[in-house]
């Protein structure tokens, strides 16, 4: 994949739905709550006002609605503002 995200804007990979049961009945995929949390994939070179601070690799937590989902090679990506990101998990 060759994607670079422009200005304070991140490309995050999210961290795939649990898969949850309640007594044998499996939950439908439309029913899972979306991840709050994934790995950044890219990143750009931040603004003038804004550095950029997130690095490849970080695992992040970020809002419910943060981002917009793009799709490519057949996986789902979210690309979001860094201001989007609520904070890098240790």
């Amino acid at each position: 994949m060759n994607i670079k995200p422009l200005a304070d804007r991140v490309l995050v990979l999210p961290a795939p739905a649990e898969e949850k049961t309640i007594g044998g009945i499996i939950i439908p995929d439309t029913a899972k709550e979306k991840p709050l949390k994934g790995e950044v994939i890219a990143v750009g070179n931040g603004t003038k006002d804004e550095e950029m601070i997130l690095k490849v690799g970080d695992t992040v937590l970020y809002g419910k609605y943060a981002g917009t989902e793009i799709e490519l090679e057949g996986t789902k990506y979210l690309i979001m503002r860094q201001s989007d990101v609520l904070a890098v998990l240790a």
